[in-house]
């Protein structure tokens, strides 16, 4: 299993902005991957997309590497910011825009 965990933190701490989804961003195949999928194209942010789906032990190991039992994740420069509900309200509230900018990660239309 430390392979996997080897693997996860490696694309947190390798990637400025990673989302761990069911699906790809441009299929997700469940409708809260999809709305942060929606959400951080909205913003205009870079980001890596790893479908879950595709390996049962990402699958696992994200819940277990995070704490967090469920899946989408989002993680900004190796933070773990949460699931669909915490970033849809971030960014409704415009504190997922400012987050980002504050770790300097450029955002489109940024006020």
């Amino acid at each position: 299993m430390s392979g996997i965990h080897d693997f996860i933190e490696n694309e947190v701490k390798t990637n400025d902005v990673v989302l761990f989804l069911k699906g790809t961003p441009e299929f997700p195949q469940c409708g809260f991957s999809g709305q942060v999928v929606q959400i951080l194209n909205h913003v205009g942010v870079d980001y890596k997309g790893i479908d879950v789906l595709a390996d049962a032990d990402i699958r696992q190991g994200i819940k277990d590497y995070s704490n967090w039992p469920t899946i989408p994740q989002l993680y900004v420069k190796g933070e773990f910011i949460g699931g669909c509900d915490i970033v849809r309200e971030m960014f409704q509230a415009g504190e997922l825009q400012s987050h980002l900018q504050g770790l300097g990660i450029s955002v489109k239309g940024a006020a």
